[in-house]
């Protein structure tokens, strides 16, 4: 049987086209491929390419400034965060959230829009596996190229599982009994016709937006198109914690708003949404409010 996509660039001994990750001795990172008879230079000294081919993961190399590094292959949230970037990448507690919460399975066929620099593409691939169907859609060419390079750099060549279009998804969309859609894009509302056609009964809609406007638009476009159940939204932060012996804290910085996530489930055709039972609060909607189409609607 043979092992899935980019399994054997995860283990065993560095080889030459493996990326590395050094760590100097105040934590900075350093990534770099391997090649034979290349160095890499710091301005703590330098050190042979071939000192590292062949030894296992984990190894000290010392620069000719006797400076230590530790070695280590970049685990996938270091390499979306130092791959080149067109647009900006899906940190990895979004993708984290967005691979739990929606529900990514092993073989499952997701439709993805807005590629940007291929961060979320590369998750959801070694999610769905060479099994699986990964659809994924960006309108800009630019892009598509740089993600395309980046996924296949990680993977060390094409994914059999992926699939890259380049255009509009509203425009293009022709899967059919997906499993999950993920849509990080400017305006998510306007694939929801399309989306609700394509994804198969109990499928999953993740959305990913950066401003509640975003969020408040998406949100009612879901409620008043009808094919889904009520959406669920939030949003994740990380605090990291200083651990030096008796100083035991929160670390003065922190990964704060990325994005707003919602998720919502697809209904069987022909059904109803059930009708919502929690009062919003008194003046949540004006007067005049008529639905998020409508001139001076929610996210306008």
């Amino acid at each position: 049987m043979s092992e899935p996509t980019g399994a054997a660039r995860r283990r065993g001994p560095f080889k030459v086209g493996d990326q590395v990750q050094l760590t100097d001795p105040k934590g900075r990172h350093y990534t770099f491929t391997l090649e034979a008879g290349k160095n890499f230079h710091t301005h703590k000294g330098s050190f042979p390419h071939d000192e590292l081919i062949g030894s296992p993961e984990g190894s000290v190399v010392r620069t000719t400034g006797n400076v230590a590094y530790l070695a280590l292959r970049p685990l996938l949230p270091d390499y979306v965060l130092s791959m080149p970037r067109g647009a900006a990448v899906v940190y990895p507690k979004d993708a984290g959230q967005i691979l739990a919460f929606a529900d990514i399975f092993p073989g499952a066929r997701v439709v993805e829009a807005g590629v940007g620099s291929g961060s979320l593409s590369s998750f959801l691939l070694r999610a769905i596996g060479d099994q699986g169907m990964l659809h994924s859609y960006e309108r800009r060419a630019d892009f598509a190229e740089i993600a395309q390079a980046n996924v296949e750099r990680y993977f060390g060549g094409p994914h059999p599982a992926w699939q890259l279009t380049v255009g509009d998804l509203q425009d293009n969309l022709s899967d059919a009994d997906v499993d999950r859609v993920i849509l990080d894009m400017l305006a998510p509302w306007e694939c929801l016709e399309a989306v609700s056609k394509a994804l198969v009964p109990g499928g999953i809609l993740c959305c990913y937006v950066a401003t509640t406007t975003q969020l408040a638009r998406t949100v009612e476009s879901i409620r008043e198109i009808g094919s889904f159940n009520e959406p669920s939204a939030w949003e994740s932060m990380i605090r990291n914690w200083h651990i030096e012996g008796l100083a035991v804290r929160p670390d003065h910085r922190m990964i704060g708003h990325t994005g707003f996530l919602l998720t919502a489930r697809r209904l069987a055709d022909g059904v109803e949404p059930p009708m919502r039972r929690r009062r919003p609060a008194k003046g949540a909607y004006g007067e005049d409010y008529a639905g998020p189409n409508a001139d001076g609607g929610a996210g306008r």
